[in-house]
């Protein structure tokens, strides 16, 4: 038994790690006050620099991990132009960790619409108003905005901003840690060598 009261069978003998993700986050969301769904997200810019932020997780399936964002934004612009991007969700109530890394593919557009249009009002105005990552000279210059897209907007569906949409991470490798006494933590790492190839399985030393 570890410190966290999990037992090591949280890995068994799981051959298909979106299954294993699908447990765990379902734990989490039993288990976490805020987010279970938030992770963080790394790219990599044209010079080869690092960034990391949280996002919300959206989706997920077969193909990949989806998130939404403003495609302006840094990491909009870092992920077009590299292509490729890694996520790591850390569960403090679970003391569990699942790390993935890959390729990245923009959704369509009908995935893009339908996700947008769950969204709260607010929210749709807000992905008009903001002009994500880049210098805002005061408060009031954003409250302007949104209450120009408000007015705009006042009847009827809010349109999806041509530049918001999502991204789809499909991994090649995904990490599954938790914590164990002593710090002899467990680590199950699934690899393969295409998006879209088998998986294979190997436990890494903590």
């Amino acid at each position: 038994m570890s410190e966290s009261g999990l037992t090591s069978g949280d890995f068994t003998e799981e051959n298909e790690p979106f299954a294993l993700f699908a447990q765990w986050l379902k734990d989490a969301e039993a288990s976490e006050i805020n987010d279970p769904n938030a992770v963080a997200l790394a790219t990599v810019d044209a010079d080869g620099l690092p960034n990391v932020r949280m996002v919300l997780l959206k989706d997920y399936d077969q193909r990949g991990f989806t998130f939404y964002t403003n495609f302006e934004s840094q990491k909009g612009q870092e992920i077009l132009g590299q292509k490729k991007a890694a996520m790591c969700f850390h569960w403090k109530s679970l003391r569990r960790q699942v790390r993935l890394r890959g390729a990245v593919e923009v959704v369509s557009d009908a995935e893009a619409d339908a996700y947008y249009a769950t969204r709260a009002r607010g929210s749709r105005i807000g992905a008009w108003a903001s002009q994500q990552s880049r210098p805002l000279e005061g408060r009031f210059a954003l409250e302007k905005a949104v209450a120009e897209y408000t007015a705009r907007y006042a009847i009827g569906e809010i349109p999806r901003p041509p530049h918001w949409s999502g991204f789809r991470i499909m991994p090649t490798s995904i990490e599954f840690w938790h914590d164990r006494k002593f710090r002899l933590h467990d680590r199950m790492e699934f690899r393969r060598e295409t998006a879209d190839g088998p998986w294979s399985k190997v436990r890494m030393y903590p």
